[in-house]
């Protein structure tokens, strides 16, 4: 089984005095990974784009990887560029704990989206990409880049995203994690060094919401279990999460709302959803209203089956890997097109 973590090349990419829309200005440190390697006719890169909290590693864990980019899989890496950064304000990437705390600059998907691009046409010299696969912010950021950049990508597939305004349930639980964070402002006294109480409290909340409701029935019976499973979220997070980061990362979505755009879409889309998703709720049609406005869209929901995960069923490329498949396949035809050198390969 492949190291997929040593196998990806990790670097970094500066961008010298980036303006963010709140109007503050930083040199931004942009960290990603690659696997493979870019074909002479750079017709063969692939964009993928990381959640909330995450970071572009989380896509090389065995669960996405083996079913993602081994070889004979959709994104073989041994034919495909894949592209993972790190978002601003995740990872490697320039964040608030890294010296600013709270006087660094209120990023937002506006602005995390523009980064992806310097990095991906400046550090990589790349004018088009043969694929933007994002799952949940990166699924909102996908939408995103064939909203502003229609003819840069070949194909786009979100996963576990809708391309609607953060709003209702979606948008109160996001502010109540901000707020249950904040409690513990006194304490921290601004600062990420010491972690205050309430950070566990809060990211127990965020994975309340991206579980899955039929596999939390299953796991957790007795109030003696639900305490043991609260206390252990807390003390993992308080080990490896910052505070201000944290509530930089769930406030960057207040700009996000690319439904009025979904007409200057024209590369095919494919978005993928989950049934038991919490954070997009099947029940409320947003998925199905909003395909009907994209050109060359289609959407699937997956059933609920013995391995999915609700919303982190994006982890689980196996359930979703065929998905991939088909769009590169119905694809394959206008990518050698717009390749310049025709099906030449690296």
């Amino acid at each position: 089984m492949t190291d997929w973590i040593k196998a990806a090349h990790d670097a970094t990419y500066i961008v010298p005095g980036f303006t963010f829309a709140d109007g503050g200005e930083l040199d931004l440190r942009l960290h990603y990974r690659t696997l493979g390697v870019l074909a002479r006719d750079r017709s063969n890169a692939v964009l993928m784009l990381h959640g909330t909290t995450g970071g572009g590693g989380q896509f090389l864990q065995p669960s996405t990887a083996d079913f993602l980019f081994a070889a004979g899989q959709p994104l073989d890496a041994g034919k495909y560029f894949i592209i993972l950064p790190d978002a601003i304000g995740h990872g490697g990437s320039s964040k608030p704990s890294d010296g600013l705390e709270t006087a660094f600059p209120r990023y937002c998907y506006a602005d995390i989206v523009e980064a992806q691009l310097r990095l991906v046409t400046e550090r990589l010299g790349l004018e088009r990409l043969r694929l933007v696969l994002g799952t949940s912010m990166g699924g909102m950021q996908t939408w995103m880049w064939g909203e502003r950049y229609p003819e840069m990508m070949d194909a786009l597939l979100p996963i576990a995203s809708l391309p609607e305004r953060v709003g209702g349930r979606n948008l109160l639980w996001r502010r109540l994690l901000i707020k249950i964070i904040q409690l513990g402002e006194d304490e921290r006294r601004g600062a990420s060094t010491r972690q205050p109480p309430s950070l566990g409290l809060a990211w127990n909340l965020f994975e309340l919401m991206v579980g899955s409701p039929a596999r939390l029935t299953t796991e957790f019976a007795r109030p003696g279990d639900a305490d043991s499973h609260i206390q252990s979220v807390a003390e993992e997070a308080l080990k490896v999460e910052k505070a201000n980061d944290v509530i930089w990362e769930f406030d960057a979505s207040r700009d996000y709302d690319p439904s009025a755009g979904l007409g200057l879409i024209q590369a095919p889309l494919l978005a993928v959803n989950f049934a038991d998703d919490e954070l997009n709720p099947v029940e409320l049609g947003g998925l199905e209203r909003a395909i009907a406005l994209v050109k060359w869209g289609h959407a699937v929901t997956l059933p609920v089956g013995p391995k999915s995960r609700g919303h982190q069923t994006l982890r689980m490329a196996e359930i979703w890997q065929d998905y991939v498949r088909q769009l590169l396949h119905q694809t394959e035809a206008s990518a050698l097109k717009q390749s310049p050198r025709g099906n030449e390969c690296g």
